[in-house]
């Protein structure tokens, strides 16, 4: 969070992104919910699209390169997806539930990104606590993220590309410059604590979870566990923090 916030930092005071854009796009993880936040606070959501799902390119591309060197995926295949699946009307009304109750909590709390955040915690409350299952199906997950794609993409003007196609060195060096980080992060886990080096780089990944999830999944020397509870530890950290950390280093910036 600290290595993402100077890179924002540092990018903004470059002139190289308008604003506290770079601020936004610079967050570890937490991509739509970042976009959403940083339109909210008034940065250009566009931009920070644009660097949230760069940085997301980069780092799956990088951990699938660096994991083939270890893993070898010849026999493993895709799980397939059941688009429709027949729908629990108990566990979808629970859902749906969840979504309405959730986000209204959340934004009475004041918590960041309420109607993301405070879903899934009342949600996570529901299912661990009380045992009542939740049904998402595919394809309202899918219209969800189809909406969030055409608010986003739809606004691109051919000056934003313009600029976002002149930041792109500095953006590229900057998602670099933070991999690079982790991949520090990851080398300490492996000397100080003696985690397995392809352990501990997935788990250190800044972004790209789903990805992350299915190639360590394809390892059998890779713990799972380990992987995902420090990748859902690092989300969580950025959507609880990373507005008010965004938010205070905007101020710097303005000042």
């Amino acid at each position: 969070m600290v290595a993402s916030s100077f890179l924002g930092w540092f990018i903004s005071r470059l002139k190289v992104l308008p604003g506290t854009t770079a601020v936004w796009g610079s967050a570890p993880g937490a991509a739509t919910a970042m976009v959403l936040m940083a339109d909210a606070f008034g940065a250009d959501a566009r931009l920070v699209a644009f660097m949230q799902y760069l940085r997301v390119i980069m780092v799956s591309i990088a951990a699938a390169v660096i994991a083939r060197l270890w893993v070898d995926t010849s026999g493993v295949e895709a799980p397939g997806i059941e688009w429709f699946p027949s729908i629990v009307w108990p566990a979808f009304g629970a859902m749906v539930g969840v979504a309405v109750v959730g986000g209204t909590l959340g934004y009475m709390l004041r918590i960041p990104s309420p109607y993301f955040v405070g879903a899934m915690l009342f949600g996570a409350a529901v299912h661990l606590g009380f045992g009542i299952e939740l049904q998402l199906p595919e394809w309202l997950l899918a219209i969800g993220y189809t909406l969030i794609g055409w608010s986003i993409g739809l606004n691109f003007t051919r000056p934003i590309l313009r600029h976002a196609a002149r930041a792109l060195p500095q953006v590229v060096g900057s998602i670099a410059a933070l991999m690079a980080f982790c991949g520090a992060l990851a080398f300490g886990l492996h000397v100080i604590l003696g985690v397995d080096p392809l352990t501990a780089y997935l788990a250190t990944s800044p972004g790209g979870m789903d990805s992350i999830a299915i190639i360590a999944a394809a390892s059998k020397d890779v713990d799972l566990s380990f992987v995902l509870t420090l990748q859902m530890l690092r989300f969580l950290i950025v959507l609880l923090f990373g507005p008010a950390l965004a938010r205070l280093v905007a101020r710097t910036i303005k000042d």
